[in-house]
């Protein structure tokens, strides 16, 4: 399985802008910058693809863990904060927190963490980061 995006850069880094495009068109010339990477321009940047890709990465891997488990969840909510530093080797992505909330019918408090841990470490995206992955996991009601 392979899966292809693309990026456009046209200038310099501060001045310049780039698009980012994916080949199933859901992102589509979505402009990004030095910005909206290190200010607060509108637009996207890579470390915040990054995020979204591992939350999504994560609550599918959760519904795995759990259907092995035999239980069904009805919602997995994962937000991830993505940390970057500027390090003596450069700007480096450092830590990925996952906040998690699940509704899970029937998931005892151990089943439900049992999953959580094994999904944050099954995930692909989890797997691709040299970063320190850190999670708060919570069952709900």
């Amino acid at each position: 399985m392979q899966r292809k995006a693309s990026a456009v850069w046209k200038g310099g880094l501060k001045d310049g802008q780039g698009t980012v495009s994916s080949a199933s068109g859901i992102l589509s010339n979505t402009k990004y910058s030095f910005a909206t990477r290190f200010e607060d321009g509108p637009g996207t940047n890579p470390e915040e693809l990054i995020a979204a890709a591992h939350a999504a990465c994560f609550s599918m891997a959760l519904s795995a863990q759990l259907g092995g488990a035999n239980l069904k969840p009805e919602s997995i909510n994962t937000n991830v904060t993505l940390t970057m530093e500027k390090l003596d080797a450069g700007w480096t992505i450092t830590a990925s927190h996952l906040d998690v909330t699940a509704k899970v019918p029937g998931a005892s408090a151990e089943a439900f963490n049992t999953a959580a841990e094994n999904a944050e470490r099954g995930c692909p995206v989890s797997k691709v980061l040299n970063a320190k992955i850190t999670m708060d996991a919570k069952l709900s009601g």
